[in-house]
This record gives structure tokens, C-alpha cells and sequence, in this order.
């Protein structure tokens, strides 16, 4: 007889002890005998199980277990009983399916079903082909649904007036950004002109200078329930450095505003700064270029990039700001909206793709490769091992240290350390009188004294001077000295 024992954390009945008089749990199966109502070979079931207050379960409330367990009185082993384990499943298994690959025996065997949503599919008479290994079929590439979209000439969406919602807003809606500090001088004084342009729409603004932070409320009186997000947008925009002129065109209905964050794209502090530079280009040329292009005001300022414009136009400055920080130059996007820009003018195009026009620039790595500081020039090949290396022994014994007794050795040895710290001695005391060493002095130009051994030629110095007397240089004719001279003499004698 088996007996069962209640198991109070999992709520239900244990295994079984194993009854003394069987030798094992094989002998128990086969010799041991079986109660009437038993269905699966080799196991024994209890006529009841006990519960936790020692009054008997009902037969048909007695949970199925491990093998030797009894089944309820009310419920018989399912037809697919495993006689393995002697257990049921844990779950129903799931009917056989196969796909259908063509005709054949195993075609038949599979799941009539699915056949059927293959049929519907494929359309009656038709056979799907064997879908193979195609390893060299290129992915489909993923087409934007906005691009195929097409606006008609001239279309524009109607104003949103006080007619379409009569009866105005049922709550009271507010948005508060913080600005830096060095941006509460301008906002100081453009503030009247941002609670004029944002009290026609009906909305509240209000400046902390305390906290620093730009508060938009709506008031009883807002229709617009849109008109707040775009209040919040204007705020955000001041908050980036966007002059007033520009940000409040964000209040109109065909514009948007995209504000990027690139701070976190590139890890190095220099990269970034590079690869933000070249957004901006030589003296903003680039950033001049891609405003013309998509029709966008656009602010680099820190880590953000701001943009204000049409949707059509955030799409592409978007990609071109994330690119530009990717390490892909601005001037390829450039190039592709410029030739995007004449295409959209021939009406015929419209509705061509242009892929065959726009060009495919290959990322080409042109990185040199580092070369090492240390080059190891190889060493001629020969078929002979190098030298086996010197022993401390053979050393030794070259230098005849090795015949010397310990004691010499020892004195040896503390001569060459006496040696080493007088040389060390002399080098320390030398470099301490090179600050007592006088500099050398420059040696001082001697001028050169005129010679006086050479001897005047007083000659030659009349010849000069009768010749200067000749030339008309401004002196008197030889005539006229004379009378001179003999004027002067006369005078002279009458003196006396």
C-alpha cells in the first residue's frame, strides 16, 4: 500500500514512499499489485490522498504527480499519456505544420490550413517556386513616404481663426525654459516686442530674472490650442541665441523650428570642434549656402544647432548637420541639393526618381599608416646558429678573476665602487664651478691710426690747385686779383 504525504508550499501531494515489501521501485511496478481503475501499465494510484487536517480530498480534487500518485476517480489519462515518465505533457502539443514547397508526398502531409492561406495568396493554378539561398540579392532600400507625397501648386493651408473653435480652451497650459546668463541683457530689452507679438495670439509671457527662465501661459481668451507649442518654440529659440527678427516667424503656420543637439555625437573635445567649424565653413560661406538651399535660418551656437524654416527644409538640414558630425563634409549634401533644387523646376521630372542624377560619392579611407619609431631591419640569412653567449665562469676566467681568493675579489671589488663615486665626485664638483666661471668678453675693435710714413707731394698739390683756379667755379679771373691785391696796398699805406 502507497502512501502519500501533502506538501503545504507547493499545495500538493509528494512523492511517494516506496512500499518495504518490493525490493525497488522496478520490482514495485511489476510485482507489486495493481488497484482496480488503474489505466497506465506500472503505475499504482491511492484510492485517496489525505489533506492537511487528515480528512480525505475529494477523488475527483486530487492533483496529478510524479508516478505512483493517484489520478482522480472523475477524469481518466489523456489519450496522449507519456508511459516514459509516467506523467501528462506540460502542454497539448501543437499539430504538425509544414510549408508547402511544391507537389510531392510531404506536401500532403502538411497542415491542410495553411495550404489553404497558400492557395488564397498564390491565387488558384498558380505553384510558389522554391524560395533558395539568395546571397547575392541586394536588400530593397527603404523609401521615405513623405518624399512621395506631392503638394499641388500653390495650395496653402487655411488660417486657424476664432470661428473654428468659438468656445476657447478648457485649461489653462504653460511652458518655462531657463536661458544663460549672458543672454538677459538682450532678452531684457527685446521683452515688449515678445509679449506684443504673443499677445495677439492671446498668450501670456513673463521674464524671471531671478531664476532666469521665460515662462508662455495661455489665458481665457486663446483659441488656438496650437498657438502654445509654437510660444514654447519662440522661448526655446531666444533661449538659443536666435535673434528676436527670426524667432518670431515661428508663430507663423508654415514654419517649424529643429533644434539639434550635436554635443554627444563625437567623443573628442578637438574633433567636435573641428567638425563644427567646418559646418560653419570660411567665414560662414557653407552656412550662407545651406540657408540659401533649404530656405532655413540656421544658429550653430555651443552644442545645439538651431534651425527655423519649412518642414521640407528642417528635413535636410537635419541630415546635413548629423553627417557634418559623422566626419561626411557638407560640401557632397551640398552638391546633392543644388542638383535636387534644378530638378524640381522641370515639371516633367516630378515624377521621374532621380537617383540616375544625384551623385554616389565613395567613402575613400586615406588615413596613412603609422609607422613605428624603432624599424627592424631584417638581418642577412645564414645557415649557421649565432655564438652561444659567454658564461659568468668564462668571463671569469678570461679576465682571471676566476684564480683569485675571496678576499681579493672582495677588495677588487671595492676599489671599482671607490672608483665610480670619485668619478661621480669630480663630474658633481665641475658642474658646480661652471655658475663661477667667468663669460668670455668679446675683444674690443682697435681703430687704425692714418700712416705718416708715406710722404706728402707738395707738387702735385700746386698742379691741383692752379688747375681749380682755371675752371669757372665762381673764382675771379687772374686780372681782377691783381687789381685787388694792388687796391689793398694802397689803402694800406694811407692807414700808415
Amino acid at each position: 500500500m502507497l502512501s502519500t504525504h501533502w506538501d503545504y508550499r507547493s499545495q500538493r501531494a509528494s512523492r511517494p514512499l516506496i512500499r518495504r515489501d518490493c525490493p525497488s521501485r522496478r520490482a514495485q511496478r511489476t510485482s507489486c499489485p495493481q488497484p482496480a481503475g488503474t489505466t497506465a501499465p506500472g503505475v499504482h494510484y491511492a484510492p485517496r490522498a489525505l489533506s492537511p487536517l487528515g480528512s480525505p480530498l475529494p477523488a475527483c480534487t486530487v492533483p496529478l504527480s510524479r508516478p505512483g500518485l493517484p489520478l482522480p476517480a472523475c477524469t481518466a489519462p489523456p489519450a496522449h499519456w507519456d508511459y516514459r515518465s509516467q506523467r501528462a505533457p506540460r502542454r497539448w502539443p501543437r499539430p504538425f505544420r509544414r510549408r508547402v514547397r511544391g507537389g510531392g508526398a510531404r506536401a500532403g502531409m502538411a497542415d491542410p490550413a495553411g495550404a489553404v492561406e497558400a492557395e488564397a495568396r498564390s491565387g488558384p493554378g498558380s505553384v510558389e517556386k522554391p524560395k533558395g539561398k539568395q546571397k547575392n540579392k541586394k536588400k530593397a532600400v527603404a523609401v521615405d513616404e513623405s518624399e512621395l507625397l506631392t503638394v499641388p501648386d500653390g495650395w496653402k493651408e487655411p488660417a486657424f481663426t476664432r470661428e473654428d473653435n468659438p468656445k476657447g480652451l478648457l485649461e489653462e497650459s504653460s511652458f518655462a525654459t531657463l536661458f544663460p546668463k549672458y543672454r538677459e541683457a538682450y532678452l531684457r530689452e527685446c521683452w515688449p516686442l515678445v509679449q506684443k507679438a504673443l499677445s495677439e495670439h492671446y498668450v501670456n509671457a513673463t521674464l524671471d530674472l531671478i531664476e532666469g527662465s521665460m515662462t508662455v501661459t495661455t489665458t481665457k481668451k486663446t483659441f488656438d490650442p496650437y498657438v502654445i507649442i509654437r510660444a514654447r518654440d519662440l522661448i526655446k529659440l531666444l533661449a538659443r541665441s536666435v535673434p528676436f527678427e527670426q524667432a518670431v516667424r515661428i508663430l507663423q503656420d508654415d514654419i517649424a523650428c529643429d533644434i539639434i543637439k550635436i554635443g554627444s555625437l563625437v567623443r573628442k573635445r578637438d574633433t567636435f570642434i573641428k567638425r563644427r567649424g567646418r559646418l560653419l565653413g570660411p567665414k560662414g560661406s557653407t552656412l550662407k549656402a545651406l540657408e540659401l538651399l533649404t530656405n532655413c535660418y540656421i544658429m550653430v551656437q555651443g552644442n545645439t544647432v538651431s534651425a527655423l524654416g519649412p518642414f521640407s527644409g528642417l528635413k535636410e538640414v537635419r541630415k546635413v548637420v548629423l553627417d557634418t558630425m559623422k566626419n561626411i563634409h557638407p560640401i557632397y549634401n551640398i552638391k546633392t541639393l543644388m542638383i535636387k533644387r534644378e530638378l524640381s523646376k522641370d515639371p516633367e521630372l516630378r515624377t521621374q526618381s532621380w537617383e540616375r542624377f544625384l551623385p554616389k560619392f565613395k567613402r575613400k579611407n586615406l588615413k596613412k599608416r603609422k609607422e613605428p619609431k624603432k624599424k627592424n631591419t631584417k638581418k642577412e640569412y645564414t645557415p649557421f646558429p649565432p655564438p652561444q653567449p659567454e658564461s659568468q665562469i668564462d668571463k671569469e676566467l678570461a679576465s682571471g678573476e676566476y684564480f683569485l681568493k675571496e678576499r681579493q675579489k672582495k677588495r677588487k671589488r671595492v676599489e671599482e665602487i671607490k672608483a665610480k663615486q670619485a668619478d661621480a665626485v669630480k663630474k658633481r664638483q665641475e658642474e658646480r664651478n661652471k655658475a663661477f666661471i667667468p663669460p668670455k668678453e668679446k675683444p674690443v675693435v682697435k681703430t687704425k691710426k692714418a700712416s705718416t710714413e708715406k710722404k706728402i707731394d707738395i707738387n702735385a698739390i700746386k698742379e691741383k690747385v692752379k688747375n681749380a683756379k682755371k675752371k669757372k667755379l665762381g673764382a675771379l679771373p687772374v686780372e681782377e686779383v691783381k687789381l685787388k691785391m694792388a687796391a689793398d696796398e694802397k689803402k694800406k699805406k694811407k692807414k700808415k
